[in-house]
């Protein structure tokens, strides 16, 4: 669905630093990636550049086969929805109804198609007994709702998530990773998400770990977390389940070596107990 070949970026031509030094990414269609790196690792310029946001100095943008081109841009990314991490840097709309139409306005959507879109979107977030209300007035959780509603109600074929949970509570966090997941699974979505939670990244089909603009390693979360010390050693974090492991293992008890998902460590706890 997505590939960057060699991708090269900075933010201004007098500097020597590069956000972005010879990224090659693949990503298929219906995969779940989620990008971590520390500040400044180039994870959300990559993000900006598969939406056609900014342009690349070198290489090339591949969105669904098409070579991305200043004469398809506008085009392909109708294939892409994109959730930022503010979203009142996204409402534009006196309503949320409103706010969740203006995306298909701007396509030119018949009216009659854009109320059943409108209405779908906000009954799969949760959101149709808010239609009327104004944006600013909900939480933050709410907001990062209906933002995603206004992606839904596009129909993309790939999601954005940047940086898109980092304000929430742990509660409106878990929330929305869920929706996302759900529609992703009932639309066969590709969804990247440029992420700080290791929680939410340990969700996906694939990670991948950037510094300093270029990519540093990428796999399956198993092999990822695997590598604690030398992700805590970047400045990142590694899941509750990793930091358990690890005091288990101070502790001379037998833990198995590879990664624990949650439900994973639940039950070697159990079987633990039960043999003990």
């Amino acid at each position: 669905m997505i590939k960057l070949k060699n991708i090269s970026f900075k933010y201004s031509n007098d500097s020597a630093s590069y956000a972005l030094k010879d990224v090659s990414i693949s990503i298929a269609a219906g995969e779940w990636v989620a990008i971590i790196g520390h500040n400044g690792s180039g994870k959300s310029t990559a993000a900006k550049i598969i939406d056609g946001l900014i342009e690349a100095e070198e290489g090339n943008v591949i969105i669904d086969g098409d070579v991305m081109t200043h004469e398809n841009v506008w085009e392909l990314r109708k294939k892409i929805g994109m959730v930022f991490q503010n979203p009142d840097n996204q409402f534009v709309g006196s309503t949320v109804e409103d706010d969740v139409a203006f995306g298909l306005e701007n396509q030119g959507i018949p009216r009659e198609e854009m109320l059943v879109r409108v209405a779908s979107a906000l009954q799969r977030v949760g959101m149709q007994d808010f239609k009327k209300k104004e944006p600013a007035r909900l939480s933050g959780g709410q907001k990062q709702r209906v933002a995603i509603a206004g992606v839904v109600a596009l129909a993309p074929k790939v999601i954005i998530l940047d940086e898109a949970t980092s304000m929430l509570d742990p509660k409106g966090r878990k929330e929305v990773v869920q929706i996302v997941r759900e529609i992703k699974a009932e639309r066969d979505l590709t969804v990247i998400s440029i992420t700080h939670d290791i929680d939410e990244a340990a969700l996906a089909d694939k990670i991948i770990v950037m510094k300093e603009g270029k990519i540093l390693t990428s796999g399956t979360p198993a092999e990822i977390f695997v590598q604690g010390e030398s992700l805590i050693s970047l400045g990142l974090d590694i899941p509750l389940t990793e930091k358990i492991k690890r005091e288990l293992q101070k502790a001379g008890l037998p833990v198995p070596a590879g990664y624990l998902t949650e439900e994973e460590m639940v039950d070697f706890l159990w079987q633990f107990s039960l043999n003990k």
